[in-house]
């Protein structure tokens, strides 16, 4: 089903209709391939570096206590011991890798499906430019106050802006990616997606 939004100006005017391509914003929601494509992204973001000592790190304990028999206590060989105050970790956790990844085709197919969601619930606002003047946070505010747009809002440029960038960094909940970097965390994690022409025909080149 081809979904077609209306390009605005950065006044927020609208200027003429696009077609969204049916391949990437109007496919079919695979909420199983979102699922593994998000769990797969958030396991790539652990350090896994949480570790405790065992007995084989724990310094000292190398003398026995106490004499084997005859003191009444029970047997002890080391001060290091698990059960004792200042021993060892049983079981404790030791550095580990949490990667995991998802073939390219659960991933595109993860990424179509939420663009094609957010294009169903009326989410994409497409801009016949991105290009803004100067790096100025007032310029990004006032550009999404213009566009009616508020809460968490991810831009996508069509390529590396300095000026968008640094214009945006100081505003709460918004994120400003090139099509390369999209994800299906940061599409889940924002309630609108602004997108330029050129950066909505590099995503649609990308996925497609």
């Amino acid at each position: 089903m081809a979904v077609k939004v209306t390009i605005k100006n950065q006044q927020g005017a609208p200027q003429e209709e696009l077609e969204l391509a049916e391949a990437v914003f109007g496919v079919e929601v695979n909420e199983n391939c979102v699922r593994q494509t998000l769990n797969s992204y958030l396991n790539n973001q652990r350090q896994g570096t949480a570790q405790t000592k065992t007995r084989a790190f724990v310094s000292g304990g190398g003398k026995k206590p106490w004499k084997q028999k005859g003191t009444g206590r029970a047997r002890a060989g080391s001060t290091r011991s698990p059960l004792w105050r200042g021993g060892a970790i049983i079981f404790g956790p030791a550095p580990r890798s949490y990667r995991s990844k998802v073939n390219k085709k659960v991933r595109r197919a993860a990424l179509c499906s939420v663009l094609t969601a957010r294009a169903q619930e009326g989410a994409i606002t497409v801009l016949d430019s991105l290009d803004l003047g100067e790096s100025k946070t007032k310029q990004v505010d006032d550009l999404l106050v213009r566009l009616g747009l508020d809460g968490k809002v991810l831009i996508v440029a069509p390529e590396v802006n300095t000026n968008l960038i640094l214009g945006a960094r100081n505003l709460p909940g918004i994120e400003v990616v090139v099509p390369e970097n999209l994800n299906v965390y940061n599409l889940l994690g924002h309630e609108q997606l602004v997108f330029s022409k050129a950066s909505v025909e590099r995503v649609t080149e990308l996925f497609a």
